[in-house]
């Protein structure tokens, strides 16, 4: 564990890897900290990455100052971190609200990075993204962070790893409480529902580009995921099957393996990046990767097509 200080905050980070490695950074969610890329860290480390995880502002074990912290200040501060580590171009991979960071740096700052992995992420807010982070706000100033976790967990993930890891949940949601402020979350959900849509600026990321949203994420839903993938040129969307939104920890071989493969093929000027929509292999060591998409991918059913 290391701290930073940066803007007179300090900003605490953990950097594994080899320093002549290809560099690697993981943003985030909301209500996360840089202890949950744990299972990440060797396996990227292992395949020659140097992996930067940290807690964001009002995150963690980082500092959590009294005024809101938009996406562009976020965004601006992981570049300064980039430089102060000696971290060149790195490959920027975020989660929901890290997510939401990863996407407004690679439009701040296009030339400093050389590829992107945005998962259940967005660039606009639209009515229901609204509605729900107005309830969970409401929540948490009324009730408090312990509300919040257990409003969150149905929501990230589904019933099968809900049930499987019933044991361990309570230890989590303890662990949850002691890392998340009330009134820093509170912070960091406003400035979000401040921000406005920069989804007319998407057009202005030009590398490499992987988008995962999980089969049945219901915080953002496919349709927020479709406006990244048409508007990113060099994007491809993957469907991460059976998962919610949290499919970072509930799929992690799977979501390990799609990051990896994107980074090689990007690293190798090789990444097929055509706008197309696909659906991720559930076998973390099945063949191939990538699935077609049968029928309407913005729809949750695929009908019958009509009979003749």
């Amino acid at each position: 564990m290391a701290f930073l200080v940066l803007n007179g905050h300090h900003i605490r980070y953990e950097l594994a890897g080899e320093p002549d490695g290809i560099p690697l950074v993981f943003v985030n969610g909301l209500t996360q900290a840089a202890h949950l890329w744990g299972p990440y860290v060797p396996y990227f480390v292992e395949r020659g990455f140097r992996v930067l995880t940290f807690d964001m502002l009002g995150q963690g074990e980082s500092d959590k100052p009294l005024l809101s912290a938009g996406f562009d200040r976020h965004a601006a501060i992981m570049a300064e971190m980039l430089t102060e580590l000696a971290m060149e171009k790195p490959f920027v991979a975020g989660i929901s609200y890290g997510g939401a960071v990863a996407l407004r740096y690679a439009i701040r700052f296009p030339d400093a990075l050389r590829g992107l992995v945005v998962m259940g992420a967005f660039s606009e807010m639209d009515g229901r993204l609204k509605w729900i982070g107005e309830n969970l706000y409401v929540g948490l100033a009324a009730v408090g962070t312990e509300y919040l976790q257990n409003l969150f967990m149905p929501f990230n993930f589904s019933s099968e790893w809900l049930e499987k890891n019933e044991a361990i949940i309570p230890v989590l949601r303890r662990r949850g409480y002691n890392l998340n402020d009330q009134y820093a979350l509170q912070n960091l959900m406003e400035a979000a529902a401040k921000s406005p849509s920069f989804s007319a600026q998407l057009s202005e990321i030009d590398v490499p580009t992987l988008i995962l949203n999980g089969e049945f994420d219901y915080i953002t839903p496919r349709k927020l995921h479709d406006i990244l993938r048409r508007g990113i040129r060099r994007s491809r969307l993957a469907v991460v099957q059976h998962a919610c939104h949290a499919f970072t920890l509930e799929c992690p071989d799977v979501t390990m393996r799609l990051i990896h493969d994107f980074a090689v093929k990007a690293q190798a000027g090789q990444w097929p990046g055509d706008q197309t929509t696909w659906v991720a292999n559930d076998d973390p060591a099945g063949d191939p990767l990538y699935l077609p998409v049968m029928g309407d991918p913005l729809r949750a059913i695929q009908p019958a097509p009509p009979a003749h």
